[in-house]
């Protein structure tokens, strides 16, 4: 696959809407040329223990951060006609169809591709599991900072030029 943007989402608490954070990945032509990574004030505005203890984001993080809806009126040009591709594809369509469910906001109907469905496809039984840590291993690429979202997006990209 050469272009596509690599998308992923972090979120506050167990509502999907609560994106907190969101890092995309555009490849055009197989190669990386743009990367965002922004913070989030989340719909709702709390977070669980049990999500800062995976991505370490806290309300103090977030305080000051725009809304989605600014957010993504930034991003949006930049994947305008691109597939996404995310790492467990069904947590992340899910994130963004509640986000902007809860801003009002019509969703655009965006395409998903998922790399941890194809890792499965593709690998099988060959890798012990098909996280994204253990399939960006297998596709040549250190994921140092899991669980943060643009480096979650980073290799989600590099997953899916070598896989999908």
């Amino acid at each position: 696959m050469e272009d596509f943007a690599a998308i992923d989402f972090e979120t506050a608490n167990r509502h999907r809407s609560s994106i907190c954070s969101i890092g995309v990945v555009v490849v055009r032509h197989g190669v990386i040329v743009d990367t965002f990574y922004r913070l989030v004030k989340p719909y709702p505005n709390y977070y669980s223990r049990f999500t800062t203890e995976i991505h370490g984001l806290t309300q103090a993080d977030t305080a000051d951060a725009p809304l989605f809806s600014e957010v993504w009126a930034e991003v949006a040009p930049h994947i305008d006609g691109l597939p996404l591709v995310a790492h467990n594809s069904s947590f992340d369509e899910g994130c963004l169809r509640a986000v902007f469910e809860s801003c009002g906001i019509p969703y655009p109907g965006y395409t998903f591709l998922c790399t941890c469905r194809a890792s499965r496809r593709i690998f099988g039984r060959q890798l012990p599991d098909h996280r994204l840590k253990t399939v960006a291993a297998r596709c040549g690429f250190e994921l140092e900072n899991h669980h943060h979202a643009l480096a979650d997006a980073e290799a989600c990209a590099h997953i899916a030029m070598k896989i999908l």
